[in-house]
């Protein structure tokens, strides 16, 4: 190829060069813009997505908190301790078996050293368990079969005289003897042995905070004076055969939980402890271990 016919690729009409000129001063005009001018568009700032990803936030927080959160062990009655709650405690499965045959024969453990006894558990872990067992005031007294003992006590540090108070089982107390007790009338004396009647007895000195119109002052003056030191004899609710009318009548059930009790039988079959009970929606379950004692799980 020769240079004139590469110089004819560059001949332009007066038009063409015209439109060539305006071509390369738009092309400068554009990049002078681009190099000057921001031309990113601005993100748009919703606050109701702040909202949301601060709270994201704050719940991977709580996530965090609650995996390194070691869990919370209340009091329990070891008797009723159910196999998922013996394993997490570290019990084994021959452990726990030897304590379900043992409640099969409706024995029962009144001591940490009788429960060790019974499922073979090493010092170690019961050393750990120990603390978190409960047993009712009667257990306690189990081996105080007289209606009558007494406590010295001293009034007065200056005077050093010593008192001798009569300890009472309030399953046994009159009317007499309540309206003894400093801050306790003939109505609330009444009120305390009505409640007796309709329980058939009481397990705990517990349950005076149940009884209206007693303070604590009240309360524990009562236990001063009064203990449950045998386990009044009363018939227990069958809780697998009784009806919907005979659970809505035991005073710690109110129709609606009886309700869902019968439900819960039909559903999962018989209740085999106290433990199952608290499953159920409801249920009160900061006074399972006094309702256990009410109830008979055969």
């Amino acid at each position: 190829m020769s240079f004139k016919t590469i110089q004819t690729y560059f001949n332009f009409t007066k038009d063409q060069r015209t439109g060539i000129f305006f071509l390369f001063l738009i092309i400068v005009v554009l990049q002078t813009t681009y190099f000057f001018l921001d031309l990113s568009v601005a993100s748009k700032e919703y606050p109701e997505k702040q909202k949301w990803l601060a709270l994201q936030s704050e719940m991977d927080s709580l996530k965090v908190d609650f995996k390194n959160k070691k869990p919370i062990i209340y009091l329990f009655n070891p008797n009723f301790i159910t196999d998922y709650k013996a394993y997490k405690l570290g019990m084994s499965l021959q452990e726990i078996d030897r304590l379900l045959a043992f409640r099969k024969e409706n024995r029962f453990v009144n001591s940490p050293k009788e429960f060790q006894s019974v499922t073979k558990i090493s010092d170690s872990l019961l050393n750990e368990m120990a603390p978190y067992f409960k047993f009712p005031d009667w257990v306690n007294n189990k081996k105080k079969d007289t209606k009558f003992k007494e406590y010295t006590v001293y009034q007065n540090e200056a005077s050093a005289k010593k008192e001798k108070i009569i300890l009472i089982d309030i399953n046994q107390a009159t009317k007499e003897d309540l309206v003894k007790i400093y801050g306790i009338g003939e109505a609330i004396s009444v009120r305390i042995l009505r409640q007796k009647e309709t329980l058939g007895g009481f397990v705990s000195m517990e349950q005076m905070k149940e009884i209206w119109g007693l303070s604590p002052e009240v309360i524990e003056n009562l236990n001063t004076h009064f203990k449950v030191t045998t386990l009044a004899r009363f018939k227990k609710i069958e809780i697998n055969n009784a009806s919907l009318k005979e659970l809505s009548q035991f005073h710690y059930f109110r129709y609606a939980l009886a309700k869902q009790i019968v439900t819960y039988r039909s559903m999962y079959g018989n209740i085999r402890n106290i433990e199952d009970l608290t499953k159920i929606k409801g249920f009160p379950v900061d006074k399972a271990n006094i309702i256990g004692l009410y109830l008979d799980f055969n």
